[in-house]
């Protein structure tokens, strides 16, 4: 939209230095989801209450932690809150590897996710690329992450062969001293840039987002979809390698075939809904695919079918991982994506904590069957309330900068061309946020106002 859509050499920097930052941060979170049923029996106290409450803990600390660390970084800067957050995600590690007790674990994984740093990386992605190179970067980080999770799954279970429980901790605080050396060699520091509500949170905003019917409906299926994944995971690991006989020096070859063949999978009917706009259908679908795999998974396991229910679940899982941010970008009203993605992560994080906490529950209580049994009545909710989500039109916001112009004029200035659906202007600033249609608008109608 503007006069380049490539990367010039500072933006190439920063996001492959950021995409790299979170890699490695995500990494040690996810290291430990295929071997802590395996692993954490041997501590003193152990439960699979306290399983679950250790899978999920750092969930709560990011959900609390998440905005008011966002909101801290507008005030005092990106730097000092991500440098601090990954000094704080290297503590929490080396707590955790000194642990010897179930306490120690759960303590330890709580102040991993102090560091709560997530949104304030995606603002500080924002403050370093240009508008029409933004959704490329936010890709690239997006990438990251599942790279991250896919590489997780593997090297968890070889690290834990070698090393044991606690040399994933120690690897996972190695990991965020190497993300703290990257962000301070190669990060470049962000230039002064305009308050852009695109990407810092407005605490006025959200009460009116939580009103909205679709990013309710969005917010709950990343809620529900992390619940689910941290709940299955309290048994997951034990379900191979009891149930299929699958050794814990095989394990990381499984996680391979499971992820990458659920990768394969998704990535057609990922494809197809874009192309042939039926996203809602291909959404819908992967929603009723997790549902469907935990109902077979607690009423009918076995050698052969548990895996194909495993390896559907993944792949549906990559599908909605990946649909359900970019959804919310198409339906969030304009100028408003920052503080909606903040409730999102959030929803996200508090999803992964009480999914990590019923997980446990439920398999103390009742058993591994009613837990798959209860997390197929959860993805039964989601996809009804998935039902109701109006299907996402090729919208995306673009920043204006309205100059000494008055608000009303330039709204209606701005509304009259073609393809702008929506407008935000707010009193005293400079900026405003049109919501436009890719396929119709006529960007020359916006060019001149331009934010650069």
């Amino acid at each position: 939209m503007n006069n380049s859509s490539s990367f010039s050499p500072l933006e190439k920097r920063a996001v492959a230095a950021l995409a790299s930052l979170y890699g490695f941060r995500m990494l040690g979170l996810f290291m430990v989801l295929p071997i802590l049923a395996l692993y954490m029996d041997d501590y003193p106290g152990f439960s699979p209450l306290l399983l679950g409450i250790c899978l999920g803990i750092y969930g709560l600390t990011q959900a609390v932690l998440q905005i008011p660390l966002g909101l801290l970084s507008d005030k005092i800067g990106r730097r000092p809150v991500i440098i601090g957050g990954l000094f704080v995600f290297v503590v929490g590690s080396l707590v955790a590897a000194s642990a010897e007790s179930t306490t120690g674990l759960i303590l330890g994984r709580a102040i991993q996710g102090a560091g709560a740093i997530a949104s304030t990386l995606m603002a500080l992605v924002s403050d370093l690329t240009r508008e029409e190179n933004r959704t490329k970067a936010m890709a690239s980080i997006g990438a990251s992450i599942g790279m991250s999770f896919m590489l997780a799954m593997i090297l968890g279970p070889l690290i834990a062969l070698s090393l044991g429980l606690p040399g994933v901790f120690w690897v996972t605080a190695l990991l965020g001293c190497l993300g703290i050396i990257v962000f301070v060699r190669w990060v470049p520091k962000a230039i002064l840039v305009q308050r852009n509500r695109e990407t810092h949170t407005d605490l006025q905003q959200i009460r009116g987002l939580l009103k909205d019917p679709n990013l309710l409906r969005l917010n709950f299926g990343i809620f529900a979809l992390h619940l689910i994944l941290m709940a299955a995971f309290v048994v997951i690991p034990v379900l191979l390698s009891e149930e299929l006989g699958i050794g814990g020096d095989d394990l990381w070859w499984v996680y391979l075939v499971l992820l990458g063949g659920g990768f394969v999978v998704m990535l057609p009917a990922m494809i197809a809904g874009e192309k042939l706009q039926r996203q809602k259908l291909s959404f819908t679908g992967a929603v009723a695919c997790v549902t469907l795999a935990m109902l077979l998974l607690g009423l009918f396991r076995g050698a052969l079918l548990t895996p194909i229910m495993l390896l559907v679940f993944f792949a549906a899982f990559n599908l909605l991982e990946a649909s359900l941010p970019s959804w919310l970008s198409k339906v969030c009203p304009a100028g408003r994506k920052g503080t909606a993605m903040g409730i999102y992560s959030t929803s996200q994080f508090f999803g992964a904590f009480v999914g990590g906490v019923l997980g446990g529950w439920s398999v103390q209580q009742f058993g591994a069957d009613s837990l798959f049994l209860l997390l197929a009545a959860i993805g039964l909710v989601w996809w009804l309330l998935a039902l109701g989500l109006d299907a996402p039109q090729s919208l995306q916001t673009v920043v204006l900068n309205s100059g000494d112009m008055g608000h009303e004029d330039f709204a209606k200035l701005i509304l009259k061309v073609p393809g702008v659906e929506d407008i935000l202007v707010v009193s005293g600033e400079p900026l405003a946020y049109a919501k436009v249609n890719k396929k119709t608008v006529d960007m020359s109608g916006l060019k001149p106002y331009f934010n650069r």
